[in-house]
């Protein structure tokens, strides 16, 4: 790849102001000075400097975050803080994207990453990636056996479908564990809107078989391996 490029591609600024940075001897390679914007380089495997600091890269990024309520899954938003603005340098100059959302009051496991057909796998409704929310309702659980069964639902153009059957695990008199395979919208909370009931807490703490490390606080996130990220389909 181009070393003006491969510069661009990470944020380091245009093509014309990196080719500035290399007149300046900013950019170096392997501690040598690159004076050339069209040296191709293996980005995987050279060592380029910019100022001194080595330059972060990976090909492809998988990110565990713990989204904090108030934030909106999103890249940008004029309204709201978003979660990707909760990334800090490296991360903050991958292009990565959301492996399905979270509604802005709700908190928990959110993956991002610059796999394409990683986050595909996820996000398809034909993979059936489970994925596990802590609920707390307003009243005591009660009957819960028409979620179990499959409830109709309205999506977020207020059309019918029919919601697949979910999985509960109580917790409390008011609480409880819900698998789902689905993510459409407010799905969780309208399934409990359904039984006469209203969430008032949900946090997702698992997408198939990757769980929320609990170390994590609110707004804070880490990278995972390559295996770790597959646990997901396990």
């Amino acid at each position: 790849m181009r070393i003006d490029r491969f510069l661009a591609n990470l944020k380091y600024g245009t093509r014309s102001e990196i080719k500035d940075m290399i007149n300046q001897g900013r950019i170096t390679l392997g501690q040598r000075p690159i004076d050339d914007p069209g040296m191709l380089i293996d980005p995987d495997n050279d060592s380029v400097e910019v100022d001194g600091i080595p330059v972060f890269y990976r090909k492809w990024i998988y990110l565990m975050l713990n989204k904090p309520a108030g934030f909106l899954s999103a890249k940008s938003d004029d309204r709201h803080p978003t979660v990707t603005g909760l990334l800090r340098e490296p991360f903050s100059r991958f292009d990565l994207d959301l492996c399905g959302r979270l509604d802005l009051d709700t908190e928990g496991l959110l993956i991002l990453t610059n796999d394409g057909e990683y986050l595909h796998q996820i996000i398809s409704p034909k993979k059936d990636v489970l994925k596990r929310y802590e609920v707390r309702l307003a009243h005591p659980l009660g009957d819960y056996s028409l979620l179990e069964r499959g409830v109709r639902l309205l999506d977020g153009k207020d059309r019918p479908y029919m919601a697949k059957p979910a999985q509960i695990v109580p917790t409390g008199p008011d609480g409880c564990i819900i698998a789902i395979g689905e993510g459409k919208y407010h799905e969780v909370k309208r399934m409990f809107e359904a039984i006469g009931n209203q969430v008032v807490f949900l946090k997702r703490i698992a997408i198939g078989g990757l769980t929320l490390d609990p170390a994590l606080p609110p707004g804070a996130y880490k990278e995972l391996t390559f295996s770790e990220a597959q646990t997901v389909f396990r």
